[in-house]
């Protein structure tokens, strides 16, 4: 019971099931041969995001990949298929910009959807189910969903494949792609999920859906019997919206406790959308300069927050922590910045959407680099990095490696770079996907 929370900001007490609804949950099956479902080409992943170390990087991960039975070509999303029958899922009608999430507490009324759909802008309003929850021993966000339904809003090579959504119909998990191949999950094992009960999800695919921090997804079914709030969420697409503005008009539908938060960047004062994939707000930022998104860090924030990160190179990079002696990617980046009294968000697709971009050429200590490196969401951003100034960044790599100092890259993977802006990513960090 203490496995489950309403994302962030609220704790959930998990009311007693009805023994239908744990019924509803599938039962492991046979045992699955792993193929490959079809899906759409995107970019090489690289866990590791510097040029000269690339070739090194891609050996290790494929060992690492080999000895998880992972198998991921490039933009590949890896599911599991069969000979049982497994349940129906609908094709793939098209792709949708997810754009706003709406969450409460507890499950909002039926017709909300209804009046979303609605708004000016909007385009499509999809419920799903939406909580932090324990997966193998990590607090993580876990979407429950129809996979008919919901398919559309995720990345395109995990929205196009069929036998991931299949698989999550038929009672597994749908881990994301970093998750998978970096905690070592292996595909057709179970999965430990603390919910009302323990319970043990077949993995069923590896397939990051594109929405900041979500690394799990699960039928309706299956997220009920782990207790998660019934339709307590809704994905919005509203692709042509002021974010700004169509922000407001959800607020005055909304219960009181929900909230609705933008899912990508955008300018803080015009609500302008930044292109999808890419790091910062709509605008760019002089260095040390206060505009109309907020302050930079002041010196002292500064030299607290290299300085802290700076003591933690040489400590392993161990997916999902945060410190103070191991991390990953954007584990490094909260934690050195807390040091500063600097309140960030956990995952690196949150913390670029904490301050304004800065052009490369601008580029100052303390700033922060973001980059693809995500077959099944190439447009998702997946690692973060510190620029130390010189030419030189920090990083928490990948598995296997150490927190490290290397030169800079800003080559093909490259999303951008933002100046951080305390006030926006002590607010990034109270949204419920902060």
């Amino acid at each position: 019971m203490k496995g489950v929370a309403v994302l962030r900001g609220w704790t959930w007490r998990l009311p007693a099931l009805a023994a239908a609804c744990l019924a509803a949950v599938a039962a492991a099956g046979p045992a699955y041969a792993r193929t490959l479902p079809d899906s759409s080409h995107g970019p090489d992943s690289s866990r590791g995001t510097v040029s000269a170390h690339q070739a090194a990087r891609g050996q290790e991960r494929a060992r690492q990949q080999a000895a998880a039975g992972i198998s991921v070509p490039s933009g590949r999303v890896t599911a599991l298929t069969g000979t049982r029958t497994v349940s129906a899922v609908a094709p793939l009608a098209h792709l949708r910009q997810a754009d706003v999430l709406v969450v409460a507490p507890k499950a909002l009324p039926a017709a909300t959807a209804g009046q979303l759909r609605r708004l000016p802008g909007v385009t499509a309003a999809q419920p799903a189910d939406a909580a932090r929850i324990r997966v193998n021993g990590t607090f993580i966000a876990m979407l429950g969903v129809d996979p008919s339904g919901f398919r559309g809003f995720a990345a395109g090579p995990t929205a196009r494949s069929n036998g991931l959504w299949r698989n999550v119909a038929d009672g597994g998990i749908a881990l994301s792609y970093t998750m998978g191949s970096q905690d070592k999950v292996k595909l057709g094992h179970p999965v430990k999920v603390d919910g009302v009960r323990t319970e043990r999800l077949r993995a069923g695919g590896f397939g990051t859906v594109g929405i900041a921090g979500v690394d799990a997804v699960v039928s309706d079914p299956v997220a009920r019997s782990l207790g998660i709030p019934a339709g307590n969420a809704i994905v919005v697409s509203a692709p042509h919206a002021d974010l700004s503005t169509l922000i407001k008009r959800i607020k005055r539908v909304l219960p009181h406790r929900a909230e609705a938060v933008s899912l990508v960047a955008q300018r803080a004062v015009t609500g302008t959308p930044a292109a999808a994939g890419t790091a910062g707000a709509a605008g760019s930022a002089s260095p040390g300069a206060v505009g109309a998104v907020g302050a930079a860090l002041s010196r002292a924030e500064l030299i607290r927050f290299l300085t802290a990160a700076e003591s933690r190179v040489g400590m392993p990079y161990v997916w999902g922590a945060a410190g103070p002696r191991a991390f990953d990617c954007s584990g490094l980046v909260q934690w050195s910045l807390a040091q500063a009294g600097v309140v960030m968000p956990r995952v690196a697709a949150a913390q670029a959407m904490t301050g304004p971009r800065v052009p490369v050429r601008d580029l100052r200590p303390g700033d922060l680099l973001f980059y693809h490196t995500d077959p099944t969401a190439p447009d998702y951003i997946s690692h973060v990095a510190i620029y130390l100034g010189n030419g030189q960044m920090e990083q928490a790599p990948e598995p296997g490696m150490d927190v490290q100092i290397v030169p800079a890259d800003t080559g093909s993977e490259f999303a951008g770079a933002i100046q951080i802006d305390p006030e926006t990513a002590a607010s990034a960090a109270a949204s419920p996907v902060g």
